[in-house]
């Protein structure tokens, strides 16, 4: 049997290079378009996974009352615990302190099935 000339096998083997090359190219795009799949499950994961707990946001002042957000709350992530709540932990929350606000922009009750809090009565400290 005659053995394949040399130019011949050098050109085989280059064009499996190139075949190879263009199979790492397409399994990258591949790959890379998995990653940003997965990162995106997981980002939706943890939103899902806030948006059904809750946060307690520290009172602002001395004489003010801590308020509670959904998880997703963006008025809550800058004062809040940081801690993520379930319901036992708010309803524990909510026995401790009984002045607990409830944020007005995420509206925190109807994530707990409860009715929305009445206006706060709030003392105008006027003596006349």
């Amino acid at each position: 049997m005659d053995e394949i000339p040399t130019a011949e096998r050098l050109r085989m083997h280059r064009a499996v290079r190139d075949w190879l090359r263009w199979q790492l190219g397409r399994e990258e795009r591949t790959i890379g378009a998995l990653e940003r799949q997965e990162a995106e499950e997981q980002r939706r994961r943890e939103v899902a996974r806030r948006e059904s707990r809750w946060v307690m946001q520290a009172p602002r002042a001395a004489e003010g009352h801590p308020i509670l957000h959904r998880g997703g709350c963006s008025l809550g992530r800058g004062g809040g615990t940081g801690n993520l709540l379930e319901r036992a932990d708010v309803v524990s929350a909510a026995e401790r302190h009984p002045d607990l606000e409830m944020c007005d922009v995420c509206a925190p009750w109807g994530s707990l099935g409860i009715a929305k809090p009445g206006p706060r009565q709030t003392g105008t400290g006027s003596g006349s």
